[in-house]
């Protein structure tokens, strides 16, 4: 019983403890340099062998946020080219 007890204690203390801030677009400027999640639609995405560009919030050039990948990095998203 106690062991089970600890396994569940554990397992839910590991995911508080990766947890991440979800915030919306609106507020992206106040958490820089911050690990967040930011909640917002997509609106556009230009993709090259090398790089990514991800608008977020509105279209270009007026996006609030984009998001930029490198090809080095794209074997850590799902989907990835």
């Amino acid at each position: 019983m106690r062991k089970s007890l600890l396994i569940i204690a554990l397992t839910l203390a590991a995911k508080f403890s990766f947890a991440q801030t979800r915030i919306s677009i609106d507020y992206v400027n106040a958490y820089m340099g911050q690990k967040v999640e930011v909640c917002s639609k997509v609106y556009g995405v230009k993709a090259t062998e090398k790089i990514t560009f991800i608008n977020l919030g509105a279209a270009f050039p007026n996006a609030p946020l984009t998001v930029v990948i490198f090809a080095k990095d794209f074997p850590n998203f799902k989907g990835s080219v």
